[in-house]
C-alpha cells in the first residue's frame, strides 16, 4: 500500500456544519473524538480521514510511504519544504511537507 492515498484531513471553522455536510452528503460515518476533531469512515475501501476544526478551510491528503525519512528528503530536493518533521503521535509515525505551491501533504510511515 506504499505511495497510496490513505487518509484525508478536512478542516474548517464550523465542526457541526462539516460533520453534517460530509455525513449526509456522502454517508460518511462521523465519530467525534474530542473538541475540534472527528474521525470519518468512508465506504467501499476509500481513504478514511478526519474533520478538524480550524480558522480556515483546507484539505490535506495523507500518503503511505515505505521510507518516511527518505521521502521527506526527496520532497525537499524536489522543491518542497518540511512543515512537520517525522513525528510519532502514538498510533502513527508521520511528517508533513508542502509542495512547491504551498499545499500540504501528510506522509505516513507504511
Amino acid at each position: 500500500m506504499s505511495d497510496a492515498i490513505v487518509h484525508i484531513d478536512i478542516s474548517g471553522p464550523d465542526p457541526a456544519a462539516q460533520h453534517r455536510f460530509y455525513g449526509e452528503l456522502f454517508d460518511w460515518k462521523v465519530d467525534e473524538k474530542g473538541p475540534g476533531y472527528a474521525l470519518v469512515r468512508t465506504p467501499d475501501g476509500s481513504p478514511d480521514g478526519a474533520l478538524i476544526e480550524s480558522d480556515a478551510g483546507s484539505v490535506v491528503f495523507g500518503v503511505a510511504v515505505a521510507d518516511l525519512a527518505a521521502t521527506v528528503e526527496r520532497a525537499v530536493s524536489l522543491g518542497g519544504a518540511v512543515v512537520m518533521p517525522p513525528t510519532d503521535n502514538g498510533w502513527v509515525v508521520k511528517a508533513q511537507v508542502s509542495d512547491p505551491a504551498g499545499n500540504l501533504v501528510t506522509l505516513i510511515q507504511a
